[in-house]
């Protein structure tokens, strides 16, 4: 009676030993690992218009970043450089502005309509 049984689990246990390597590794390949430097390097970033401020009002990105500058005060804005690279239009309540930082620097940027208000991006 008990080598019946024994007999019987050897082939759950066989069958048992294949699906748990074939489920883990499903597992592992929907899991989202961890973002690599070129990803990091490319991701976008948001600096906030609000309050006649920009803010962060200095912002550190890696080289090819896309930074997004977000109105969310109840007048318009510019997004304006210093040395003339990047200038967007007027924006409104919600609009966006986006630029791509290739090269290493600082870049600082006023509001071409209120110039008090500046701002630095800082590319390594």
């Amino acid at each position: 009676m008990i080598t019946m049984i024994m007999m019987r689990r050897k082939p759950f246990l066989r069958g048992f030993a294949v699906i748990v390597p074939v489920v883990l590794a499903a597992v592992l390949m929907l899991v989202p690992t961890r973002a690599t430097s070129a990803d990091a390097k490319s991701s976008p970033t948001e600096v906030s218009v609000d309050n006649f401020t920009f803010g962060p009002d200095t912002l550190t990105v890696a080289a090819n970043s896309t930074v997004t500058w977000i109105n969310k005060d109840d007048v318009p804005h510019t997004i304006a450089s210093n040395d003339g690279l990047f200038k967007s239009k007027a924006l409104d309540t919600d609009d966006k502005y986006s630029y791509t930082f290739t090269k290493p620097g600082t870049y600082s940027y006023f509001c071409s309509i209120h110039p008090k208000m500046v701002g630095k991006i800082v590319v390594q």
